[in-house]
């Protein structure tokens, strides 16, 4: 029984269209690598964004500034997350 699914699911991988087969494109370790980068400047990011809503509260196009250049990079991640 366990080998009958375990055969399944391997076929159903080697079918579907979202699965990519292997050497092709990036490697899944190179993916995830970057993701954690992006993950990581998107933290400093934010953290930079609320100390200069604090700090500065009279600069405001500091702060959308570096508040919206977070997004982009978290906006980045999530599309590399569901597209590669």
């Amino acid at each position: 029984m366990d080998k009958l699914i375990a055969d399944a699911v391997a076929d159903s991988k080697k079918s579907s269209k979202w699965h990519r087969p292997e050497g092709k494109g990036m490697s899944r370790e190179k993916v995830e690598r970057m993701r954690r980068i992006l993950n990581a400047v998107f933290m400093i990011g934010f953290v930079a964004c609320v100390i200069i809503y604090f700090a500065f509260p009279e600069n405001k196009v500091l702060f959308f500034s570096v508040g919206f250049g977070a997004m982009i990079i978290k906006i980045i991640e999530f599309v590399i997350r569901f597209m590669l």
